[in-house]
């Protein structure tokens, strides 16, 4: 089998295919020199409890099949056992579609699985917002100071403003206002990039202002990170409008009841006391990104909203959609994130495949078990590819947590297994990387093997211990590279 992708859906997937059918072999392809995906580039270097603390082991040897994938803590670590099993094949610097074609795989493998994420941002649609600079995107700031190669260069101006504000209200928003606000010196010791910690020690951030469409009660972030951001110390929370929250919160689900009690506490630091203070701001939306008065009239200046009001009665209903009003205001700022969704993109040669992709949706279109659905409307439109399946993001959108990502990655694993064992028609199998690698070579392309991912793993982390901390990441696919020469 052939996964597209070497973060935890690719992963999780390959573990339970390699558990379950007897000699299954396994090669994963990764476009980056390095594998784990979001878990290395999107998890916030503030929770290193998602990643594994101790180095992998260089031995080989067959998965152990009491292993619990369902714990989460150490990501790394579980995928490293993955990895070291002799069936598992790791092929980084390879992108598929480019510099293999996809058709190919399907005269070397059994199996194909699209487990590659999301790699785009959703916009939001408004006047100014690819035309001014100070507005970026929550993906671009987080790949930034996490050291993923495509924004190393972002440099984003954290020194223009004491207000920033974040359009969306998901965890990955919190992420990014708890990255502003937080003393960097509780950064250092993280595998934050050096040059991410050096902007953040320059930053003039004081004010984050969390924004979001709806209330309170349809937040769309976790209680762990609303906490975590309160618990900040000499940081301030302003409270939030009591006529927003429900007074009576016995009758709630536990988990709203849970929310509700954190939302209405109050903050912990007085405003006096405050170093640097955040809100969440309520029933508003965006309208426009307007320019600056002064010289930089091609950086932002304003951020204008609409503000939008609950359809219905029940204001405190966790579904419930909100509508314009015709009342506007606006906040004045040099720095906004987007941070409002991730969108799947297709790769390319999928349509010579008949493999539908739905461009509005961002993901490839499946049975809901993980098994494609081919594109070719003069057959059954609800016939599966042969031996062709997806997990993750790509195969659900991008929503959840890791843990989200896991069960779904079982699930498509379990329609792989039951495929196999059930002799449903699969590709054309094959040799694998063996029949593979002669094409990316002859444009003189050097894969990454496992064994050369665990020398740069090495050097990372010597480079680490030279300025205090585990890591220090290899922003430039380039030197990852050098460490092979």
């Amino acid at each position: 089998m052939a996964v597209i992708g070497s973060g935890p859906a690719g992963f999780y997937s390959a573990y339970k295919v390699m558990q379950s059918i007897p000699n299954a072999f396994v090669d994963m392809y990764e476009h980056l020199p390095v594998p784990f995906g979001l878990v290395r580039y999107g998890v916030a270097p503030d929770h290193p409890e998602v990643k594994v603390r101790t180095a992998p082991s260089t031995q080989r040897f067959p998965i152990k099949s009491n292993v619990l994938m369902n714990r989460l803590q150490n990501c790394e670590e579980k995928f490293t056992e993955v990895a070291s099993s002799p069936n598992f094949n790791f092929i980084g610097n390879v992108k598929v579609g480019q510099d293999i074609a996809l058709r190919s795989f399907t005269h070397h493998y059994d199996a194909l699985l699209f487990a590659y994420g999301a790699s785009k941002d959703r916009k939001l649609g408004i006047p100014g917002e690819d035309k001014l600079g100070g507005i970026y995107s929550a993906r671009e700031f987080v790949g930034w100071y996490n050291g993923l190669p495509e924004f190393s260069n972002l440099a984003p101006r954290l020194d223009l403003s004491d207000t920033a504000v974040i359009i969306g209200q998901g965890n990955v928003a919190m992420d990014v206002a708890r990255t502003l606000l937080k003393d960097v010196d509780a950064l250092r010791r993280t595998d934050m990039t050096e040059q991410a910690l050096a902007a953040l020690s320059k930053s003039k951030v004081k004010r984050v202002r969390i924004v979001g469409r709806r209330g309170p009660m349809q937040l769309a972030c976790t209680i762990k990170e609303v906490r975590e951001l309160m618990r900040l110390p000499s940081i301030a929370f302003d409270p939030i409008n009591p006529n927003l929250l429900p007074h009576d919160i016995t009758t709630l689900p536990r988990t709203a009841k849970r929310m509700t009690k954190l939302l209405k506490e109050e903050s912990s630091t007085s405003a006096a006391d405050a170093q640097k203070s955040w809100a969440f701001d309520f029933l508003v939306s965006p309208k426009q990104f307007l320019s600056s008065s002064d010289a930089h009239r091609l950086h932002l200046g304003t951020v204008e909203f609409v503000q939008t009001k609950i359809i219905g009665t029940d204001l405190f209903d966790p579904r419930a959609k909100v509508e314009d009003t015709a009342d506007c205001e606006s906040i004045s700022t040099s720095l906004a994130f987007r941070s409002v969704g991730y969108q799947s993109e297709a790769l390319v040669g999928m349509s010579e495949l008949d493999i539908d992709f739905d461009e509005a949706r961002g993901v490839i279109n499946n049975d809901y078990y993980g098994r494609l659905i081919s594109s070719n409307k003069e057959t059954d439109p609800a016939k599966p590819v042969p031996g062709m399946y997806c997990a993750g993001w790509v195969k659900r959108g991008p929503t959840g947590v890791i843990a989200n990502t896991m069960e779904d990655s079982f699930a498509t694993a379990e329609a792989i297994v039951a495929d196999w064992s059930n002799k449903a028609p699969f590709l054309g199998g094959g040799d694998g990387w063996d029949g593979m690698k002669r094409e990316p070579a002859t444009k003189g392309l050097r894969s990454v093997s496992w064994e050369d991912w665990l020398r740069i793993d090495t050097a990372e982390k010597a480079r680490g211990k030279l300025v205090g901390k585990e890591r220090e990441k290899f922003t430039n696919p380039n030197d990852m590279l050098k460490v092979l020469n």
